[in-house]
């Protein structure tokens, strides 16, 4: 369970044990929440806009740009995280066999402007280092 939400329901004590992410990274977007609305609800749009948090914007987009250019889904296992210093953005990604017997690790920086940029730039990494051949594989044993 996520201690973010333990500690909101004043379960404090029950958690015993927190897993850092140089140990376990967590799935693309773990923790943020989004929704959904049509582009053109200027209305909706409007009262959304209050409730979104620009550094955690920043660091979803580096994230699930590089989940989108990996073809990420559900079922593949992808895991991304990333991190801002001042207007400096730090992404970890992995891509790995289920099994866990083979994973493929990255990792990039640069200004939080070039989140997405960032965050693709990362996914060609991996692709270039076995994830596409890993991924290739997985999405064929789902056909």
């Amino acid at each position: 369970l996520a201690a973010a939400g333990l500690i909101r329901l004043g379960f404090n004590d029950r958690i015993t044990q927190l897993m850092e992410t140089d140990i376990s990274l967590p799935a693309i977007g773990q923790g943020a929440v989004g929704i959904e609305c049509r582009t053109d609800d200027e209305r909706v749009n409007g009262l959304l806009a209050a409730l979104n948090d620009d550094l955690t914007y920043t660091r979803v987009i580096a994230e699930r740009a590089m989940n989108n250019r990996l073809e990420g889904g559900c079922q593949v296992p992808i895991a991304g995280h990333a991190v801002l210093d001042g207007d400096t953005l730090h992404l970890r990604g992995l891509v790995g066999q289920p099994d866990a017997s083979e994973m493929i690790r990255g990792e990039i920086s640069g200004p939080t402007a070039d989140a997405e940029q960032l965050g693709t730039r990362l996914a060609d990494e991996l692709l270039s280092r076995g994830a596409r051949e890993i991924l290739a594989a997985l999405y064929q044993s789902d056909e």
